[in-house]
């Protein structure tokens, strides 16, 4: 007997006890690595516990940092906010609602240095999520370090800088992918040459496991991504062994426990086999070391405290399947940034699998299971089937250019919500075992415009006292850089740095000569209503929306906008496919949008309803903005509607404001289009 899993995985009731896959005699420290990167493992040290957090300004966010450190922590983790990641000055017009939101701003090395005050650098290990405005950071970091009195040979840390995969799904890129390859060359010939404690790139599967992946896809891609950095770094001139050792992974785990283990198993296996045909002679070249995060998509805003026992899950799987650090996320995740309460429950999670299970005193606990061992091997052999797919396109920046990878995780996460709506997949408190009970929660709120008077005074103060000739000449230096293809953009960075140059005087040096890239948008249609076709709740949403085009007599049209600067898409992308599936009309608006854009869109486009995407808690400030463009367009009559992480406290302000409606995460989508449809029928009622 046999059942498929979500995966499309077949899962043998009764194991074979003969089956042999070929991988079971590999071990722990040894290419290719099945049991884990280091011989000993847990042993001899446990995984770093490394919290993810920036919030705020960079004093606010330091005091958190020495409080977690001091409380058991052993690596900063540092998120900065979505106008530093899209290399925005603080004072610029098209972030004014994003400083400060979800992360830390950071402008200048004066930023960085209180964000790192009275924390030695040469002694803490720094790890920093950062890709599009990566140079300005880095150079940032390296600055604050060396008037710190470190010499950056001693820094140990890593920085993100995995620019390929903002083009599938997270979407905080800057530059167009051919020029931001040539940066990352850049950093692996500076950081191989001056710090070699230090890892240049972490390439991440976790957004696009938060994007709807499946676990062979986040294999697959994250790998092929991996491929295309050690081509560069050859092409570069650099050897295999002088980079590949510190190359490292970053996976997203979620609730489908022994496959998450599986899958981390799989990657150490697919990675050796990868970088082998490079001719290493270090083996550590082979070496996948990996940080793994907790899924934030796998939080629920409803039951919220349901996502402590998530969490624990999640994290045990990280921890079986051979992490070198972890993340693990808070409970209020889906509803807010993490409270320091819940920022606190979180970290402590891993104390206790740490100091009171005994799982440090045994490697690869689970391996030999047969179950495990199928699983492991199942995914060996699809995500290696997917690697030679965008092989066979010419690699990972032309299967990008093509769509290929952006369109099967859209696909994947598209099947995946409509398995939830119609209950095939349970999540307990949302569409199974529900509670009557709503318990409010306390959520963190930033005071966007108390953040950014600071950081924009900050940098008067900074534009003052510097030398403005030294200033420009060291940014016309970037330019010509980036024009002549000469230099190095890092150590260049790094002068302009030092002079006091700005996060986003230095992308713009950049942009003058590379551009700034814009995505081009599209959609897929029938992959949710073939998942769902026969539930009831979607089939009623049909006859409201053909009831509406009946009297109306046109379908209703949506457009789907992002505005600030979050490019976290997976969200507006499922609601855009499964409406067009329900019977609307569709309109995705591009990333990035400001009110004024949107509102002229929906105009333009003479949509019934423009539905708003949340994520990173500038909701109270672009949809009274959004309001008032509509009014001046003399257009109020178009319909609001907002999702995503939207805290319940703040739902009767958005009402107030002249919301219609508001849906948090986990909502059912066939269940909002209905309630979407029935509040505009009801208004051309009123209006008889």
């Amino acid at each position: 007997m046999s059942r498929k899993s979500f995966e499309n995985i077949e899962l043998e009731t009764v194991a074979n006890s003969g089956s042999n896959y070929g991988h079971e005699k590999f071990h722990a420290g040894i290419p290719p690595f099945l049991k884990g990167p280091y011989s000993t493992m847990y042993l001899t040290r446990p995984w770093t516990i490394r919290q993810y957090a920036g919030f705020s300004t960079a004093e606010k966010s330091n005091k958190f940092y020495r409080s977690n450190l001091k409380a058991g922590q052993k690596g900063l983790s540092v998120a900065f906010d979505l106008a530093t990641h899209r290399g925005y000055d603080s004072d610029h017009p098209r972030v004014a609602a994003d400083v400060g939101k979800a992360g830390v701003a950071i402008d200048t090395v004066e930023d960085m240095k209180i964000l790192f005050d009275k924390i030695p650098l040469d002694k803490m290990s720094v790890s920093m999520t950062m890709n599009g405005a990566v140079l300005p950071i880095m150079a940032f970091y390296i600055v604050a370090a060396q008037e710190q009195g470190v010499s950056i040979n001693q820094l140990s840390g890593t920085i993100q800088n995995d620019i390929l995969k903002e083009f599938m799904v997270r979407n905080t890129y800057i530059y167009p992918p051919k020029e931001s390859m040539r940066i990352i060359g850049d950093i692996f010939k500076y950081t191989s040459l001056k710090m070699p404690k230090f890892n240049p790139i972490s390439i991440s599967g976790y957004h696009m496991h938060e994007a709807g992946a499946n676990a062979e896809i986040e294999l697959a891609y994250t790998l092929a991504n991996g491929l295309e950095y050690i081509k560069k770094g050859i092409e570069v001139g650099m050897k295999i062994d002088d980079f590949a050792p510190r190359l490292s992974f970053f996976w997203g785990i979620g609730m489908n426990h022994i496959e998450e283990i599986a899958k981390m198993r799989a990657g150490r296996i697919l990675w050796a086999k990868i970088v082998k045909k490079f001719n290493p002679q270090n083996p550590k070249s082979m070496m996948l070391r990996a940080h793994c995060q907790t899924s934030g998509w796998s939080l629920s805003e409803k039951d919220p405290y349901n996502n402590v026992s998530r969490t624990y899950i999640e994290a045990m799987a990280a921890v079986l399947g051979g992490t070198q650090s972890l993340h693990t996320n808070s409970l209020d995740e889906a509803i807010a940034l993490p409270s320091e309460n819940a920022a606190k429950i979180a970290r402590n999670t891993q104390l206790f699998i740490q100091n009171e299970t005994n799982i440090c005193n045994s490697i690869d606990p689970l391996g030999g299971s047969l179950y495990l061992e199928k699983l492991t091997n199942n995914l060996v052999q699809k995500s290696w089937n997917l690697i030679e797919e965008v092989e066979n396109q010419g690699g990972m920046i032309k299967a990008i250019e093509l769509g290929i990878p952006k369109m099967k995780i859209e696909q994947a996460a598209a099947k995946r919500q409509a398995n939830i709506d119609s209950g095939k997949e349970k999540i307990i408190g949302l569409n199974a075992y529900l509670s009557s009970e709503d318990r409010d929660i306390d959520t963190l709120v930033i005071d966007n415009e108390k953040v950014k008077l600071n950081q924009i005074n900050r940098l008067k103060k900074i534009k003052l006292n510097r030398n403005s000739e030294n200033v420009n000449e060291s940014l016309l230096n970037l330019t010509k850089a980036a024009k002549n293809d000469t230099g190095n953009l890092l150590e260049l960075a790094v002068q302009a740095a030092r002079e006091r140059a700005t996060l986003g005087e230095i992308s713009n040096a950049l942009e003058k000569e590379f551009g700034r890239y814009k995505a081009s948008i599209k959609t897929i249609s029938g992959v949710y209503s073939t998942e769902i076709m026969d539930d009831k709740e979607y089939i009623k949403a049909i006859g409201l929306a053909e009831e509406f085009e009946s009297i109306v007599g046109r379908r209703p049209r949506i457009m789907v906008s992002k505005m600030g600067q979050d490019g976290h898409d997976r969200g507006a992308k499922v609601v855009a496919t499964s409406f067009a599936d329900i019977g609307f009309d569709v309109d995705i608006g591009p990333l990035f949008q400001t009110p004024k854009e949107v509102a002229k869109s929906a105009v333009e486009n003479d949509v019934h309803i423009i539905g708003v995407s949340s994520l990173a808690a500038g909701h109270l400030s672009l949809i009274p903005e959004l309001f008032n463009e509509l009014k001046n367009l003399k257009r109020d009559d178009v319909m609001v509607i907002v999702g995503g992480v939207v805290p319940k406290k703040d739902y009767e302000t958005l009402f107030n404001m002249g919301v219609a409606a508001v849906f948090g995460p986990g909502t059912i989508i066939s269940k909002a289009a209905q309630e979407i449809i029935q509040i505009m029928i009801q208004g051309l009622k009123i209006n008889e």
